[in-house]
């Protein structure tokens, strides 16, 4: 049985663009779900990846986005 690698991505975002951000995210294979919040962070991202190769390859296309500033990844343990 293949063990789903679950994690979360929150990231900061360049002023006024937080909703394309999130937009762009949400297409993302192995994205489950997407916030625009408010607070520290902009954008609350959340993933079920295969493996963690897989989660880091995710991880690695969002922080490359031109919208993203920084991010901070939680994986979950179970």
């Amino acid at each position: 049985m293949v063990e789903i690698v679950k994690a979360y991505v929150v990231a900061t975002v360049k002023r006024g663009m937080e909703h394309n951000a999130a937009q762009k995210i949400k297409r993302m294979n192995e994205v489950t779900e997407v916030l625009v919040t408010y607070g520290l962070y902009d954008v609350v991202v959340r993933i079920e990846a295969k493996s963690l190769g897989q989660l880091d390859k995710i991880v690695t296309d969002i922080r490359q986005m031109t919208e993203i500033k920084q991010t901070s990844t939680l994986v979950g343990a179970q």
